[in-house]
C-alpha cells in the first residue's frame, strides 16, 4: 500500500517508537510519585515539553499537553467568559466548528468569518471581524483538505491591536513549514503530535502567559493545575521526540515534500477537466486537493485503495447521503463538484516513483470512467 493521507495521521518514526517503548514497560511510574519510578517519568516528561516548546519558540511552561489536537482546541475556547462573542473562520476542523456551534447553542454570539476562492481570509472579511468586536477569534494557520495557509501574523496583529484574543490551530502546518508561536502573534495555539510521526492520542495546547486558561478537565493537579489526569507518559515522551526530528528536519522535509507536490501538479495538469483547488494560494508542501468533473470522489477513492493507494475524499459520509466538503463550499465550490474532491497529502518517505505511478494509475481510471 502507498500511503497518500499523511494530513489524516502519519506512520509512527521508528526512532519515535524506540523512544516510547521504555515508557510502556520499563518505566511504568506515575509522574505524580515522589519515588526514583515517579521521578524518573517526571523527567522524561519535562523533556518532551522542553522539545515541544523549542519546535514552536516558547518556553516550556507555555506548554499543556492534551489528549491531541481537538481537547487543545476545546481547551482554547473554554477561555471565553460565558455567553461572549467569538468568530471562527468558515473552514476550520470540525473539532472548532461543532464546539462553536455547542457554545452557540449554550448563549454565545458567534460570527463566522468568510474565505474567498482560494480559501484565504481576506482584509475585508477580519475588517467586519474587528467591528463584531470578539472576545475571541479562532483561525486555522494551514487548512488540513486545502492546504492553504493564512496570512495568519498579519491579521493576528490586528486583531491583538483591538484587544482580541487570538487561537490557530496549527496542527496541519507543525513539522511541514515553520511555525512560530510569537512571529504568528497569536494568544493561542494547538498542536497534535500524530501529524508529525509521533504517537496518537497526545496534542497540547501553546498559551501566551497573559491568557488565563480555564481546565477542562478537572479533578487533579497535573499540567500546571490545567489539565488533570495522569500524564500518557509514553505518547508525551514519543511527541517530545517527534519534536525534535521535525525541528532539525524540517528543511530537508519540506524541500523534499515540495518537490514531491511540483511533480504531482504537473501530472495531474495533464489530465483534461482536473482542477486543483487553492491552486493560486500560498500552501503546505505536501498536500494536493483536486477535483474532477463527473466523477464520484469517494467512489474513485475505492478504485485507488484496491489499486494500492491510499488517499482520502474531500467529501464525508454522513447518515442517509454523502455531504459536500464544507471547506469547498465555503470557497464557492459548487456542491457537486465539491464530491468530486481527492486529497492528496504526501509524507517524509514518499517517493518520486511513487507519485509517478499515482499519476499514471488516475490517468488510466478517469479514462475508464
Amino acid at each position: 500500500m502507498i500511503y497518500f493521507d499523511h494530513n489524516a495521521t502519519t506512520p509512527i518514526d521508528d526512532r519515535v517508537l524506540d523512544t516510547m517503548l521504555p515508557f510502556l514497560k520499563t518505566f511504568y511510574g506515575n509522574a505524580s510519585s515522589l519515588y526514583r519510578p515517579g521521578r524518573i517519568v517526571r523527567s522524561a516528561i519535562d523533556t518532551a515539553r522542553e522539545q515541544v516548546a523549542a519546535l514552536v519558540g516558547v518556553q516550556a511552561a507555555q506548554i499543556v499537553f492534551t489528549s491531541g489536537g481537538t481537547e487543545a482546541n476545546h481547551l482554547a475556547l473554554a477561555t471565553l467568559d460565558p455567553k461572549s462573542r467569538f468568530a471562527i473562520s468558515a473552514i476550520e476542523h470540525p473539532s472548532i466548528t461543532e464546539h462553536a456551534l455547542h457554545l452557540k447553542s449554550q448563549g454565545h454570539d458567534l460570527a463566522i468569518i468568510d474565505v474567498d476562492a482560494d480559501g484565504l481570509i481576506t482584509q475585508e472579511a477580519i475588517d467586519k471581524v474587528i467591528h463584531y468586536r470578539p472576545k475571541l477569534v479562532t483561525i486555522m494557520l494551514a487548512n488540513n483538505e486545502t492546504g492553504a495557509v493564512q496570512k495568519l501574523s498579519q491579521y493576528a496583529m490586528q486583531l491583538r491591536e483591538n484587544g482580541i484574543t487570538v487561537h490557530t490551530d496549527a496542527v496541519q502546518a507543525l513539522g511541514k513549514i515553520p511555525v512560530a508561536f510569537y512571529e504568528l502573534g497569536v494568544h493561542l495555539m494547538s498542536l497534535s503530535s500524530h501529524k508529525i510521526y509521533g504517537p496518537k492520542g497526545c496534542g497540547a495546547l501553546v498559551f501566551e502567559k497573559s491568557v488565563e486558561i480555564k481546565p477542562v478537565l478537572l479533578g487533579g493537579g497535573q499540567e500546571q493545575g490545567l489539565r488533570a489526569g495522569t500524564e500518557n507518559a509514553a505518547a508525551i515522551v514519543g511527541f517530545g521526540k517527534a519534536a525534535e526530528l521535525a525541528q532539525a528536519e524540517l528543511a530537508q522535509r519540506s524541500e523534499h515534500l515540495l518537490a514531491l507536490r511540483k511533480l504531482l501538479e504537473e501530472g495531474l495538469s495533464t489530465i483534461p477537466g482536473l482542477t486543483i483547488f487553492a491552486r493560486h494560494a500560498d500552501r503546505l508542501p505536501n498536500t494536493v486537493q483536486f477535483g474532477l468533473h463527473e466523477i464520484d470522489g469517494e467512489m474513485l477513492v475505492m478504485k485507488l485503495d484496491q489499486k494500492g493507494f491510499a488517499v482520502s475524499s474531500g467529501s464525508a459520509c454522513a447518515s442517509g447521503g454523502k455531504e459536500p466538503s464544507f471547506v469547498l463550499t465555503a470557497m464557492g465550490i459548487d456542491p457537486d463538484f465539491a464530491k468530486s474532491a481527492i486529497r492528496v497529502s504526501l509524507g517524509k518517505d514518499n517517493t518520486e516513483a511513487e507519485v509517478i505511478d499515482f499519476i499514471n494509475l488516475l490517468k488510466l481510471l478517469v479514462a475508464q470512467r
